[in-house]
């Protein structure tokens, strides 16, 4: 029945299309030169002022000898008015003969009406583009929910909320660039497809590279290359781009995401503590207006400093003080009590995470800096001074979520190597890394920032689909 419909209304707009040719108005134009965007017009409203605006119908109001409407560009909405006397005969029936979604040029003097709306009454139109699909009337009435995802265009059209969350993602990420350029980083591109996938413990997308016959793949994270830059000499670099995880889809996890890589040479997880609090700090206020931000049921107050606890202090709480001496398989018996899903070939090391990451992290609603993590879940970080078992790192988890994680880097290439071989199993470890390493790096911080998780927190939305504007979606059945 809708595809019916679909088709009646595409039908007349065809119909429609035709007529306005009719009247001498190609249906696909050219560019149009503008006074002005929307925005600039009614900030700079004189009236008779004369002007040259162009935009999408978004709403018709026919008054038999006259028109009232509204067209819309990236800046805004603004009335507009069409009169029959004002227009002509002609030009009048042919504006009848447009559609909402139908973008036009318009010249005409602003005034404002007696409701006290400024509006531009017509004097000359053209048409711009035909839209003929129908836009939809009511968007968040749609029974398919990932409609408004596999449609993002419509989803920005009908609904300016959207088009304004999408607009503040703009302004963070230009401010998180900016934020970093006073602090003295320089902004750097490594490779996106790699013959090695390293950096973290991730699946890999595979690629075929045909000059050269063999298989690369895509970049998990960018980090032993921006490292390779510690050792080149240069001292504060960062990368904005896209990573990519062969892994599932969920509210949270997208296979292809934005991620913010920053290493400074000479720092460490202290100074990447500081850095963190700033910037998210600085984006929340000049983006988002606030240190306070809704997220579900909960505030969430940003103002440092943010709380800090070592990862076995929120084990112990959640298991008891004892935990750590329990055998590993009272230690899997309990986690199932907890309702996990316990591997029976898992050590303790592996129960213990499992009960942090299901139970334990999405307790953490208040910024969080978990510290102290266990060294043989992060081999590119150094071990704490006082405890060689534990890596000298933080996991910022806001609103139950890791957010960015925070690193004294490893820069012992002896070390680097065992620890990478552990991790490997057996397999390829990076070796060109490891020449770099032992080149000398610098002791040096370095931290990730999950971009589209950090937008939700900001955001108050609950869904990683929310924030990115074309997510990954399952095909269609």
């Amino acid at each position: 029945m809708a595809e019916m419909e679909k088709n009646e209304y595409r039908d007349q707009r065809l119909a429609n299309m035709g007529k306005l040719e009719g009247f001498g108005h190609k249906p696909f134009g050219r560019a149009y030169n503008r006074t002005g965007n929307l925005a600039e017009i009614r900030k700079n409203y004189k009236d008779e002022l004369k002007v040259s605006v162009a935009g999408r119908l978004v709403t018709i109001r026919s008054m038999g000898k006259s028109i009232f409407a509204d067209i819309r560009d990236g800046s805004g909405k603004f009335q507009v008015y069409a009169q029959k006397n004002a227009l002509g005969e002609q030009a009048f029936d042919a504006f009848k003969l447009l559609d909402v979604g139908d973008h036009i040029g318009i010249e005409g003097l602003l005034f404002t009406t007696h409701a006290g709306e400024p509006t531009i009454k017509i004097e000359k139109w053209v048409l711009l583009s035909k839209a003929l699909l129908p836009l939809p009337e009511k968007w968040h009435g749609l029974k398919d929910v990932e409609a408004r995802y596999r449609q993002r265009y419509l989803d920005l059209i009908a609904n300016p909320e959207v088009r304004e969350l999408f607009n503040k993602r703009t302004m963070a990420i230009r401010e998180i660039r900016n934020y970093l350029f006073e602090k003295g980083f320089m902004e750097v591109e490594t490779p996106m497809m790699q013959s090695m996938a390293g950096g973290a413990a991730a699946r890999p997308f595979v690629t075929r590279y045909t000059a050269l016959d063999t298989d690369m793949f895509l970049r998990i994270a960018p980090e032993l290359y921006l490292k390779r830059l510690l050792v080149g000499g240069f001292d504060k670099v960062f990368e904005l781009n896209r990573n990519f995880r062969n892994e599932g889809l969920s509210r949270t996890h997208n296979p292809e995401f934005t991620m913010l890589e920053i290493y400074e040479a000479y720092s460490d997880v202290k100074g990447m503590k500081e850095l963190v609090e700033g910037l998210i700090t600085n984006v929340a206020q000049k983006v988002f207006g606030g240190l306070q931000v809704k997220f579900g049921e909960h505030m969430i107050n940003l103002a440092p400093p943010w709380r800090e606890v070592p990862y076995r202090d929120l084990i112990t709480a959640k298991m008891g003080s004892d935990w750590y001496g329990v055998p590993v398989a009272d230690a899997r018996r309990k986690a199932e009590e907890l309702g996990l899903a316990i591997d029976p070939s898992w050590n303790h090391l592996m129960v213990t995470h499992e009960i942090y990451e299901k139970t334990i992290e999405k307790t953490l609603i208040q910024p969080t800096f978990v510290t102290r993590l266990p060294a043989d879940l992060v081999p590119l970080a150094k071990a704490c001074e006082d405890d060689p078992a534990c890596v000298d790192v933080f996991e910022l988890e806001i609103a139950g979520y890791e957010i960015a994680p925070g690193y004294t880097e490893m820069n012992d290439p002896l070390e680097q190597r065992k620890r990478l071989e552990a991790q490997a199993g057996g397999a390829p470890i990076d070796e060109e890394f490891i020449t770099a390493l032992e080149h000398g790096m610098p002791p040096a911080g370095g931290m990730g920032i999950g971009i589209d998780r950090l937008m939700m927190v900001l955001s108050g939305m609950e869904a990683i689909r929310d924030v990115i504007l074309f997510p990954q979606l399952r095909p269609r059945a």
